[in-house]
């Protein structure tokens, strides 16, 4: 998982050299229809998640497509892992427009929730072994981590289990993207560090303890403050770095 300033976006591609990874995700889109028969089909899903879940995937492969690298076709199967996370993702956002669908089903949509954060890693790990590590698979990755845990945020708000204090835990990376435009320093590249990816992986394991629903409102709050005080800090941690090193030339 990866938690760190954003990284330069690869021009936009051509539609006939990118039309492979268009197929695969439109056979992506193919899986999100499937996962959505099968929860109308196991619990009783509402009609309308369909068109839910497949706009939010819709606006994802949207946004892939448009970051698309001119040097690739198919999407490897590192950024494969990925957009099967992003898929649950997807369920996940989607089913949020139905709070009495989620209430009824919250063990389920934490079950949802924590398969998505194991495969966190997986595609980290392939893309290690299959040599296939790339800037956008990387950029990929870290997007969908930060939608990911804005998702998990709204969900607690949605299930009426935390106040909207805990969308701060999602927005602060925004926030930094966000004052990157008028402070472009903030936008310089960030040292790798294995405190950042702690942080962010404590987050996300905080949000999806207190998304369980026998974790009382009491032990989810104390969770997640402790997730977003431990955030601040290591936002903090990198501001200060990258202030310092502001003069510095890339």
């Amino acid at each position: 998982m990866r938690c760190t300033s954003p990284h330069t976006i690869d021009r936009r591609p051509s539609w006939a050299h990118g039309l492979p990874a268009i197929l695969e995700l439109l056979l992506g889109l193919g899986l999100v229809g499937v996962l959505v028969e099968a929860l109308q089909w196991h619990l009783a899903a509402p009609a309308g998640l369909g068109w839910a879940v497949g706009g939010v995937y819709l606006g994802m492969a949207v946004m892939i497509v448009w970051a698309w690298p001119t040097a690739s076709r198919w999407l490897g199967w590192a950024n494969r892992v990925t957009l099967l996370r992003g898929v649950l993702v997807a369920l996940l956002a989607g089913s949020m427009a139905f709070p009495d669908f989620m209430q009824r089903h919250a063990l389920e949509m934490a079950g949802l929730a924590l398969l998505a954060l194991c495969l966190d890693g997986l595609d980290g790990w392939v893309a290690r072994h299959t040599h296939s590590a790339t800037g956008f698979g990387a950029r990929f990755d870290m997007e969908l981590d930060a939608f990911f845990i804005a998702v998990l945020c709204c969900a607690l708000v949605v299930l009426d289990k935390l106040g909207g204090w805990v969308l701060l835990c999602g927005a602060l990376r925004y926030a930094f993207v966000a004052a990157g435009w008028v402070w472009h320093w903030l936008q310089r590249p960030l040292p790798p560090s294995f405190r950042r990816q702690l942080v962010c992986v404590w987050q996300v394991a905080s949000l999806l303890v207190a998304l369980l629903p026998f974790v009382a409102p009491f032990w989810a709050m104390l969770c997640v403050s402790l997730a977003l005080v431990l955030l601040t800090y290591s936002f903090a941690i990198d501001v200060a770095w990258l202030y310092r090193h502001r003069r510095m030339r890339i």
